[in-house]
């Protein structure tokens, strides 16, 4: 039944409750004897980066002319007659014509724009999130198919992995992937937290993909099978397109919740958003401001892709 009231009283109580919350913090905030700092943040996102020239030898400056509105050229003769010409940004030439000059001295600068460690950290973030996401997908699809098969020792075994993985702390089982798996096996600690990532997932996605599957009528596989197909064509063109439909909140939610526990794979020096957040206010003293920034670089990715799946939910309502 469709709601009919008029809708603008309760905007008008959801930004009144917004605006109380909002006074609330400010509030809190101004009687928090707190310096913000924010004119030193920009600078972990992208920066200017200063390369000196030095002269290579011992010579003479020969030259100095404009070759762009940005560039100098500096062109160096050493004592043994090579000639050798520098480009320079404009504006920082350190040297004359003329000029007596020894190995190493600084003759310019160029200068340019880098990208700063809250970008790479939030880049690895994303990569790892989404590689521990897709495997951690295809160990629950598999586990799942396990977890419903009629073979005794497949099925336990299914049920023994997501029990343990269920069981433990992802804290944990990153640890054993990083001291124990990692070492005897010799692997990068960025293979041993995707791998933990993705049997942490895998297990919540079998049982969520178990239940999909134990969703759907048994009428179905029967009805598949009465027209000739085989169990494995049932399940692949009948069973687990509509079972997929019905899992997509629940599976959306566990790989936005696997997004947010990435950031525990900062415990084992991988460089994400958390441990870059980290270093960086053991450098600038501004955890408030760090802290608020890496907060919001996390809901920029789990908040659109909520709303891709809210969409692909009304999509797939409307097909059927």
């Amino acid at each position: 039944m469709r709601y009919s009231g008029k809708l603008w009283p309760w905007q008008l109580l959801l930004a009144v409750i917004l605006i109380l919350i909002s006074a609330g913090i400010y509030s809190a905030v101004q009687r928090n004897d707190y310096e913000w700092r924010w004119t030193r943040i920009p600078q972990y996102f992208f920066y200017k980066d200063e390369t000196l020239i030095k002269a290579p030898f011992d010579g003479t400056v020969l030259n100095i002319s404009e070759s762009s509105s940005k560039k100098t050229t500096i062109s160096l003769r050493s004592e043994t007659g090579e000639l050798v010409d520098f480009d320079v940004d404009s504006g920082t030439v350190r040297v004359n014509p003329n000029d007596l000059i020894i190995a190493g001295d600084i003759i310019g600068f160029t200068v340019s724009w880098r990208i700063g460690p809250m970008i790479f950290g939030f880049w690895t973030t994303i990569w790892v999130s989404a590689t521990a996401s897709v495997f951690g997908l295809l160990i629950g699809l598999v586990t799942g198919l396990m977890k419903i098969s009629k073979n005794y020792t497949v099925r336990n075994l299914a049920a023994i992995y997501i029990e343990i993985i269920r069981g433990t702390p992802l804290l944990v089982q990153i640890f054993i992937a990083y001291f124990f798996f990692a070492t005897v096996f010799n692997l990068d600690r960025i293979v041993a937290g995707i791998g933990a990532l993705a049997l942490f997932a895998g297990a919540y996605v079998a049982e969520i993909i178990r239940a999909g599957i134990q969703s759907i009528p048994r009428g179905q596989m029967e009805a598949a099978r009465s027209l000739g197909m085989s169990t494995a064509q049932a399940m692949i063109d009948i069973i687990l397109p509509q079972a997929f439909k019905r899992v997509l909140p629940p599976l959306a939610g566990q790989f936005i919740s696997l997004i947010k526990d990435s950031s525990l794979l900062s415990i084992i020096a991988i460089i994400d958003l958390v441990k870059t957040g980290r270093e960086i206010i053991a450098t600038t003293f501004s955890p408030f401001e760090i802290w608020l920034l890496v907060a919001a670089m996390y809901l920029m990715v789990t908040f659109p892709l909520s709303q891709f799946v809210y969409y692909l939910e009304r999509r797939a309502r409307a097909s059927d």
